[in-house]
């Protein structure tokens, strides 16, 4: 009996002791939650796959049709000297010369041609690059999307430039007929020094310029998706600030 006093005497100076340890302890502060972590509420990933694809999309539709604008119209290659088509390889080690030789207006002339044949041809990208968006699928979507800065350009250069190629030709073929640049061409071989590295026999002229026009097309495409990935700025509706503000 005077043992269950002693316990029961006990059980209060217990429950104060841990009271005031408990009140001498600091108070620890409360962790937030981070996103992402444990309740999986990360921004990217919850976006649906149906949402990507349309922001993927809207990105081509908004970065093609701005490329397309900036090289179609006269000037578009010519006086953008990221793009600007130069004279073929095989005339550069003489240009000097033949520009000594009083031919350098023929060159200017000659480079100006092939440059507004490119910007003549340019248009016909946006209907290409029409149909190129509207074949992409979810998977490709994703996959784009968490890509390089210049990953969609890659991938829509992969998947138009054949038919970009085959669009681009007649209407480079028509530009370089309207201003002789075959014939400008031809003059020039004619006129620069027979040299041994001077091989004029495997250049096609309009090849050459469809090429290039290509290269330069697809170059300020890949600058348009750096913008858009890099600068918010650049995200100019709802869905790309949703879609790559999420990255």
């Amino acid at each position: 009996m005077a043992h269950r006093i002693a316990r029961l005497a006990i059980l209060p100076l217990v429950f104060l002791s841990a009271h005031l340890l408990q009140a001498q302890l600091p108070q620890l502060p409360q962790i937030p939650q981070i996103p992402g972590l444990g309740d999986h509420s990360n921004v990217a990933s919850n976006l649906d796959d149906t949402k990507i694809a349309s922001g993927l999309k809207e990105a081509l539709s908004v970065g093609t049709q701005k490329a397309v604008k900036q090289v179609a119209h006269p000037g578009g290659y010519l006086e953008n000297q990221a793009i600007k088509i130069l004279l073929p390889q095989n005339l550069r080690p003489v240009e000097k010369a033949l520009r000594m030789a009083g031919q350098g207006p023929k060159i200017d002339d000659f480079v100006s041609s092939m440059n507004h044949a490119a910007e003549t041809a340019a248009p016909e990208a946006e209907k290409i690059f029409g149909n190129a968006v509207k074949q992409m699928t979810i998977d490709d979507a994703r996959k784009l999307l968490s890509g390089g800065n210049t990953s969609i350009t890659d991938y829509f250069k992969s998947k138009t430039s054949a038919d970009l190629s085959t669009a681009f030709r007649p209407h480079v073929e028509a530009a370089m007929r309207a201003n002789g640049v075959t014939q400008q061409y031809d003059a020039l071989i004619g006129q620069a020094p027979q040299l041994p590295f001077l091989n004029s026999s495997k250049l096609d002229i309009n090849t050459y310029v469809v090429n290039k026009a290509l290269d330069g097309l697809f170059y300020m495409l890949g600058q348009q998706e750096q913008q858009i990935r890099t600068n918010p700025a650049a995200r100019s509706t709802a869905l790309l600030k949703q879609v790559f503000g999420s990255r």
